[in-house]
């Protein structure tokens, strides 16, 4: 009976983590993807300019870059599920904080709050599947990148009806209400005991300043950027864009809701190919084509299949679920994943944030969408350079040492007497 109850107890411990990593990932982007749809009210509730409505969209790609930073130190400090416990905490402390603000400056300090949950995830999940899942890689990160889709398309299906039957200022109402699945997902976490053997020694990882000595994780930085950079201009624009061309508030939160939908199947599917190398650039020129032809088919005939448009979009959008998978192959061990997951994401949402800021800023100057279009094709063009090189089949912590013997080659020699 004994016998019996050995092997169990790591198969309830996986289960466990397995739970409390998809949990996570249902909240990754409830928080970014329910201001979209009701980005109009926000504005005129807030009192604040085009300018200041793209800081709203940029924002949280801004607290990505700059929270994801402190997730490695975090976790080698204290145990991942209380990192990601407290994260989801102050998630929940955030959504209601900004819902209530009366003013722009307690919205930004409510959002920021509300970002560290997404932020800590976003570089912790990927070393956690990679340390608990290690021959389960595509299928983990297939499971919390459709939960997280999923929670966006549910935040985006609803944040305009939430409003409107909330009546006055409902959009605060359609903020909050992701507070409560962030608490539950906490819950989880602290119930997940150390793994045997496991010890704070354990995580030493390839330092991230060396990461900049590896050409594949600056390609890897600069596709994580633009895929983003593509992602946040679709939710922080589109369903205002279409509403100006016509559509009422609740259809622009559809398509909005459309798009986010149609990502969920696909981030199940996308992670387990992207694994095997033979298919990594087939699928990369094929998000890159459906992102031009939704991007021009939004341009030119907005009224007209608005849902194609956006689903096509979406299908783009896939390069996300692609990344993370890359981001793991990248790395040998589940600290150097970390790691990598850092640089990647950091570095990588602080290009990104300029897209939606500057799309904005734009229309703020001219009064026109043009601006959004511009940003958006050429950033596609990025996607698909650095996307290619991100897509050979190499290895960070290889590329680092490489370059570390090299230098310890060349300097007794610069230093050795002439003549």
């Amino acid at each position: 009976m004994a016998s019996s109850d050995v092997p169990a107890s790591p198969r309830r411990g996986l289960l466990l983590v397995g739970t409390a990593i998809v949990l996570t990932g249902l909240n990754l982007r409830t928080a970014v993807n329910s201001i979209g749809p009701v980005l109009q009210e926000i504005q005129s509730g807030l009192g604040i300019s085009s300018g200041l409505t793209g800081l709203v969209t940029s924002l949280p790609v801004i607290c990505f870059a700059v929270i994801g930073f402190a997730g490695p130190p975090l976790a080698a400090r204290f145990r991942d599920g209380h990192v990601l416990a407290g994260a989801l905490l102050a998630m929940a402390a955030g959504l209601v904080l900004r819902a209530v603000a009366g003013a722009f400056w307690l919205f930004v300090a409510g959002t920021v709050l509300a970002m560290v949950g997404g932020a800590l995830g976003n570089v912790l999940l990927p070393s956690l599947v990679k340390r608990h899942f290690p021959s389960r890689t595509g299928l983990l990160v297939g499971a919390y990148s459709t939960a997280m889709a999923t929670g966006g398309a549910v935040a985006s299906v609803s944040a305009a009806p939430i409003a409107q039957a909330a009546g006055a200022d409902g959009w605060r109402w359609s903020l909050a209400i992701w507070a409560v699945p962030a608490l539950v997902a906490a819950l989880p976490w602290l119930a997940v005991r150390p793994r045997p053997g496991a010890s704070r020694t354990a995580h030493t990882a390839l330092p991230m300043r060396s990461l900049v000595r590896s050409p594949t994780a600056v390609a890897l930085a600069a596709f994580f950027g633009f895929q983003a950079m593509q992602a946040y201009v679709i939710l922080g624009w589109t369903a205002q864009y279409l509403r100006g061309s016509g559509l009422d508030a609740a259809t622009a939160g559809l398509l909005l809701g459309v798009n986010t939908v149609v990502v969920v199947p696909l981030n199940a599917v996308v992670p387990p190919l992207s694994v095997r190398s033979r298919l990594q650039r087939p699928l990369l020129l094929l998000f890159a084509t459906c992102y031009v032809a939704g991007w021009l088919g939004l341009m030119l005939a907005p009224r007209t299949v608005p849902w194609l448009w956006m689903s096509l979009l979406a299908i783009g959008m896939s390069t996300f679920a692609m990344v993370l998978a890359l981001i793991g192959l990248r790395a040998r061990t589940p600290e150097t994943t970390a790691a990598l997951s850092t640089v990647v994401q950091g570095w990588g949402y602080v290009l990104a944030g300029t897209g939606p800021l500057l799309v904005g800023v734009l229309l703020g100057a001219t009064g026109s969408y043009a601006g959004m279009f511009v940003v958006a094709l050429a950033g596609v063009v990025a996607l698909t350079a650095t996307g290619w090189l991100a897509t050979r089949q190499r290895f960070v912590d290889d590329e680092v040492a490489a370059r570390e013997a090299a230098g310890a080659v060349r300097e007794p020699d610069a230093a050795s007497p002439r003549g």
